[in-house]
């Protein structure tokens, strides 16, 4: 859990989808002026608070010997920050809380946020560590880690999707970014 909530200057691992998406949106525009500093705000909702106070608990429940949490990476010429939830010296545990009752498929946009992770890492292993939310979790962050809803979900670095799909537009990106500027795609 990061607690600066500053995301202006980088290009994040969670930015992922803004990086590879449509940028001709009204949403990736707000995105846009956030990371070039016009914009300064900040989502929040009751999942995502969830999300933030379970983390820690969740990954000490894994009681993984020299797990260390909260690691941040940043590639300044790339103007990428990295922040790992967990780690391990040669493996990423990447968090993720889902409501228990509606069960999880683990989506792409998790998978991509990881790869990025690795680049910026250099840690060429990874697990998503995902968590089934009771209701009653969303009030109380204090009760009882029970294994049956977690599951980890190994990724697998995918350096051609790095190289060809990612850091062509993250380089538009980290330039423009440097410069202040909206990129003309």
């Amino acid at each position: 859990m990061i607690a600066s909530q500053d995301r202006s200057g980088y290009i994040g691992a969670s930015d992922v989808q803004y990086v590879i998406g449509n940028w001709k949106t009204k949403t990736w525009e707000k995105w846009w002026m956030q990371k070039i500093g016009i914009n300064q705000d900040h989502f929040d909702n009751r999942y995502t608070i969830a999300g933030t106070n379970w983390e820690h608990r969740i990954l000490d429940s894994l009681q993984l010997p020299g797990l260390e949490k909260d690691r941040q990476f940043i590639i300044e010429d790339l103007r990428l920050r990295v922040n790992l939830d967990g780690s391990l010296p040669n493996r990423i545990k990447e968090v993720k809380t889902y409501q228990w009752a509606k069960g999880f498929k683990c989506p792409q946009k998790y998978k991509n946020q990881v790869q990025v992770q690795m680049f910026g890492s250099k840690i060429f292993e990874a697990d998503i560590v995902a968590y089934g939310l009771e209701e009653a979790d969303y009030d109380n962050f204090f009760r009882a880690i029970e294994r049956k809803r977690l599951q980890e979900i190994p990724v697998a670095y995918d350096p051609k999707w790095i190289e060809t799909v990612y850091l062509p537009k993250h380089m538009i990106l980290a330039d423009c970014l440097k410069r202040g500027v909206f990129p003309y795609v």
